[in-house]
């Protein structure tokens, strides 16, 4: 899947499917993000092309993007849902995603997660160490259930990608050690109300190649033999998520290649097998619009400040990640090199470096590749409102979310006397 397939230029305007963003802008103001609706159907029918003829179920990571329509949409292709959270498992029904198409991902589930979790019967348990197993046993107890679980493997392969969002080396937080998943297992088939029904493993987020994939596999398939001869035969497989995009001069494998790779990978295998892709069903599914207040010149560099700041799309600052911004309308001003930057109160506060854009006060830009991560990561830093979101469906525009007010923002605050 490309951008450019849903944002692209018609008669010198940037247009989400068949509808202008500068329409969009004049509509619901700025920042807004628009996510088009036939790129997100794309995304998930090509995984679903690709998985067709082996047992699978794709469980859209909830991080990656959490709007209600967003998850609708999914739902109603026949997703699943990978959670980290109780709040996006309630998410997730409310948008009417089922349970039972659910895996609960995560490092630190509370006992009030893991009872309403197992109370709307969700499908499995990606458990991540050894408390874990005997804090959900217990629970599972309580209640008179048998809890569904798989054990996340840390497969110590390094994923090549960015250090904050690599997951599958010893040293990272996630997963259970290579080393003691065999004992983990045996320990978890004597306990009661825990069935073991798959293995997990996840190495890290935009990954753009996919030898560490293979190696993960691999490694996995070498656990799964060595149960399989002590009598404990897993039923599924979830191999995560992590594909990356094209943010820039990235070349990551197409959804196709990627997943014949891991059905190449698995040799025939039988067992059911999960995916949890998150960014790249949504990343190029959505753009953030901003408008520029300002142009100040410099001594060395030249600033254009939006009204798009750290707080809506998080990414850059934390990441230094890069974004393409292009201009909504091609407009004839001077092409200059400007620092893309928004009002917060931080040097940190940046949208991109170094750009040339033909820009003045008031022009409209699209932040590009920005459906992941973006709006889920937003905060309210320097008491900003969280932007609105919309979705595009054809020539149609629907809110999505309503923009914050400040009022709102302060809502739940009091006075002491």
């Amino acid at each position: 899947m490309t951008m450019r397939q849903y944002f692209n230029y018609q008669n010198n305007q940037l247009v989400a499917e068949g509808v202008p963003l500068a329409d969009i802008a004049e509509q619901y103001g700025t920042p807004c993000y628009v996510y088009s609706r036939a790129a997100l159907t794309s995304g998930f029918q090509q995984f679903a092309e690709a998985l067709k003829g082996h047992e699978h179920q794709i469980c859209y990571a909830v991080k990656a993007n959490p709007n209600l329509a967003i998850l609708n949409v999914f739902a109603r292709l026949g997703a699943g849902f990978d959670i980290v959270s109780g709040g996006e498992l309630q998410r997730v029904l409310a948008a009417g995603g089922e349970a039972r198409k659910v895996v609960f991902s995560g490092v630190g589930k509370s006992v009030a997660e893991m009872r309403m979790a197992l109370e709307a019967g969700i499908l499995c348990f990606n458990v991540e160490s050894a408390p874990e197993l005997d804090r959900l046993n217990e629970v599972a107890g309580s209640l008179g259930k048998v809890a569904a679980i798989s054990l996340r493997v840390n497969p110590d392969v390094d994923a090549k990608t960015h250090p904050y969002i690599s997951t599958g080396l010893k040293q990272n937080k996630f997963g259970v050690a290579y080393t003691e998943a065999v004992s983990l297992y045996c320990k978890a088939a004597a306990l009661p109300n825990l069935r073991l029904t798959g293995m997990d493993c996840h190495i890290g987020s935009q990954l753009t190649e996919t030898s560490p994939f293979i190696a993960a596999i691999e490694k996995v398939l070498v656990l799964v033999d060595a149960l399989a001869s002590m009598g404990i035969v897993l039923e599924h497989l979830d191999l995560g998520g992590g594909l990356g995009i094209c943010y820039d001069k990235e070349t990551p494998p197409a959804i196709a290649d990627y997943v014949a790779a891991l059905l190449g990978a698995l040799k025939g295998r039988t067992q059911k097998l999960i995916l949890e892709p998150g960014r790249v069903l949504v990343g190029n599914a959505g753009v953030l619009l901003t408008r520029v207040e300002y142009i100040k010149p410099g001594c060395e560099k030249n600033f254009a400040i939006v009204d798009a700041a750290m707080n809506d799309l998080m990414r850059p600052a934390l990441y230094d990640a890069y974004h393409g911004i292009l201009p909504v309308v091609q407009e004839n001003h001077p092409v200059q090199n400007y620092e893309i930057v928004g009002p917060i109160c931080e040097t940190g506060d940046f949208i991109g470096h170094a750009r040339e854009l033909a820009v003045a006060p008031q022009s409209l830009l699209a932040v590009m590749s920005a459906g992941a991560y973006g709006m889920s990561m937003s905060s309210n830093y320097n008491t900003r409102p969280r932007a609105c979101e919309v979705m595009v469906d054809g020539d149609k525009v629907h809110l999505i979310r309503a923009r914050e007010t400040v009022q709102q923002l302060f809502a739940g605050e009091s006075i002491i006397a």
